[in-house]
């Protein structure tokens, strides 16, 4: 009796504490004052921000400092027509236009290890841009997260074509900010994220949102989920494509 009770000693303390990985994104950080309410946030959420933006580069700094993961939120065409701000890449542009529009996005936005993009309806859809796009982001070793705003998209056959480390969203939290419709979307995320096993969600900085994931993501570690920073959902893909690199580069 004491060999198996010894036994299943031994297998509970070797058994992961978690079950799940989940990277949580906050993205369209850039414009707004309340934007900096994403920085009272545990350091495991990633931020994503918008280049060329009145406050991107001092959150993306300053969420740096406090152990966040920051991306770079490329603005793509939309099939709307919406207004893409600075740095957006639209159908029009040449190889060249795209290309620099990326490097002078990663030059405005310090410590981006990944990109994702704002909008993009249209432009993912196109064959040749995206696949621009992904060259750029494989010159500044980053990986790329295609937020999947078109079911249609052609950005995740670009980036395995170019050999670009990729996730795709699986899941927008907040479409709709009332507390019923967070509270739906949350309890999807868990549940997702323990059949997947590892999951990327996006969410926007919006004060319901963040009051909403301040006070209900101790949650997740209740239901064995751990909260990671998006590139720890890539560890082997940018270990195998960027050698070189380092979880500490800087940018």
């Amino acid at each position: 009796m004491r060999f198996f009770l010894f036994i299943i000693l031994q297998l509970v303390c070797l058994s992961p504490l978690y079950a799940a990985n989940l990277a949580i994104i906050i993205d369209d950080i850039g414009y707004r004052q309340t934007d900096e309410a994403v920085l009272s946030l545990p350091p495991s959420i990633t931020l994503s921000v918008l280049p060329h933006t009145p406050l991107g580069q001092r959150l993306a700094l300053a969420g740096h400092q406090k152990g966040h993961e920051i991306m770079l939120h490329i603005p793509m065409q939309a099939l709307s027509g919406n207004e893409l701000g600075p740095g957006g890449l639209t159908n029009d542009m040449s190889e060249e236009q795209v290309k620099s529009e990326i490097t002078s996005a990663f030059n405005n936005i310090p410590f981006a290890r990944g990109a994702n993009n704002h909008m993009g309806s249209l432009l993912t859809q196109l064959t040749e841009p995206m696949q621009w796009v992904m060259q750029s982001l494989k010159i500044q070793q980053a990986y790329f997260v295609d937020s999947v705003t078109t079911s249609y998209s052609k950005a995740s056959t670009a980036a395995r074509d170019v050999g670009v480390p990729l996730l795709q969203r699986q899941v927008f939290l907040d479409n709709d900010v009332h507390h019923q419709a967070l509270e739906k979307q949350f309890k999807q995320i868990i549940q997702f994220a323990k059949q997947e096993g590892n999951l990327v969600a996006i969410a926007h900085p919006y004060p319901e949102t963040v009051a909403f994931l301040t006070a209900n993501l101790p949650r997740l570690k209740a239901n064995g989920i751990e909260l990671v920073h998006t590139s720890e959902l890539l560890a082997v893909d940018i270990a195998r494509i960027y050698p070189t690199s380092s979880n500490q580069v800087l940018r």
